[in-house]
């Protein structure tokens, strides 16, 4: 809800220009209305890596720091793809064991058969694509539940990587410029200029939507507002690669490790990229069209079914650049690639950062938020020295919490009308 002030001067009404107390008065009321959207996965982080940095003075380290982006990375991707099926209320199960096929398929095709990596890659992501579209098209056009379709694909993908993998076999990925995905840091110079770089283009697209929407008229956010989240992202930016660019070798004598990993740039252009069609493009808003109510979006003369088959083939999509990722910082695909916990804790990450089951409610940013949650809980236990059996409750528990909040946030919204 938004509050607009009105002031009378003579037969005319003025709209006055928001305030810093009306905007956070406005802010405070949708969230008592059930719109929190990542508030719950924002203040976990912060509690966690508060708990975290208090009993285990190591998680604050630069090199431990470092990890996190690396251990997280395809998780986060995976992630990425599935707030695509989540929005329209669907499910993917087989994303996991999809990024497991594809990377089956990236290191076949560069070790077994001897193609550069773009070659490779190419193959593993149109691998991707066609898993996303036979799994849309027999969701879609078929009508079966995107839950039994994704569970037999589940099972299907699993036993197609066992085929690729020859039953057993480990195939190494020795590529350099796969190894270096997850595995190499950008020069400090150039981690501190991408980092300048995406500082003023999120200046310039804030200002200048602030300054269109003044000149036409509309309700904006106050210029103080815009000003400090740009300030926020600056102070954030230039934390984070001020600690990556500390050393982080015990020998430097024999090895330097410092810089920005590679694989975070790769992680913040799709971040952008899938914001972008999500929010400025009708494509993203007939996903949220079909997501909120697929009735009303088919009479508005959406096409229900090719908006269904396309978020699978995105969501797979992004599976097979999870599992290049996966594949890059084992230096190997094995038959267990994109199995175990992936999928779980994919899914868990878009929901833990506030991705809504019921469709219509989410953001790429959740699977980012919500992956950096899942990678702070597996490496903060890690150093605290508990069980993968401990580190699976808690995820579960967070995961849980999460849903809940979801639920209850809607209950919220249609008892106060705000949905």
């Amino acid at each position: 809800m938004t509050t607009t002030v009105v002031q009378k001067e003579g037969p005319a009404a003025v709209t006055a220009r928001p305030t810093l107390g009306s905007h956070v008065r406005n802010y405070v009321g949708r969230v008592r209305g059930g719109d929190i959207g990542a508030l719950p996965a924002v203040l976990g982080l912060v509690v966690l890596c508060t708990v975290f940095s208090i009993m285990r003075p190591s998680f604050l380290t630069a090199g431990n720091f470092a990890n996190l982006f690396t251990q997280g990375a395809a998780v986060t991707l995976i992630a990425m793809g599935l707030v695509f099926v989540l929005l329209l209320g669907e499910i993917d199960l087989s994303a996991g064991f999809a990024s497991g096929v594809c990377a089956a398929v990236l290191a076949n095709v560069v070790t077994v058969l001897g193609y550069p990596w773009y070659v490779a890659v190419l193959a593993a992501v149109a691998t991707g694509v066609v898993i996303g579209t036979a799994l849309g098209f027999l969701v879609a056009k078929i009508g079966i539940p995107s839950f039994v379709v994704t569970l037999a694909g589940f099972l299907a993908f699993q036993g197609i990587v066992l085929m690729l993998m020859k039953e057993g076999t480990n195939i190494s990925v020795r590529d350099d410029v796969l190894v270096a995905i997850a595995n190499r840091n950008l020069a400090p110079t150039l981690g501190w200029l991408l980092a300048t770089v995406a500082v003023a283009g999120y200046a310039a697209v804030q200002l200048l939507r602030h300054r269109n929407r003044s000149a036409r008229g509309l309700v904006t956010d106050p210029v103080t507002v815009v000003f400090a989240r740009i300030a926020g992202l600056a102070l954030i930016l230039g934390v984070a690669v001020f600690i990556l660019n500390l050393e982080r070798s015990r020998n430097v004598l024999v090895v330097s490790l410092k810089g920005v990993p590679i694989v975070v740039p790769i992680i913040a252009a799709l971040l952008v990229l899938w914001t972008f069609v999500l929010q400025r493009t009708s494509y993203g808003r007939h996903i949220y069209a079909v997501g909120g109510n697929k009735e009303a979006a088919r009479r508005a003369g959406i096409n229900v079914d090719r908006i269904r088959i396309s978020v699978f083939m995105i969501c797979s999509s992004m599976a097979a650049v999870g599992g290049i990722v996966a594949a890059s910082r084992a230096n190997s695909v094995d038959p267990n690639t994109g199995g175990s916990n992936v999928l779980l804790y994919a899914v868990g990450a878009a929901v833990i950062g506030g991705t809504s089951l019921f469709g219509g409610k989410g953001r790429v940013l959740d699977a980012v938020l919500g992956g950096a949650v899942v990678a702070v809980i597996d490496n903060g236990m890690g150093l605290m020295g508990y069980s993968s059996g401990v580190k699976y409750v808690v995820t579960g528990v967070v995961l849980l919490l999460a849903a809940s909040v979801d639920a209850f946030s809607r209950r919220r919204s249609t008892a106060t009308g705000s949905r």
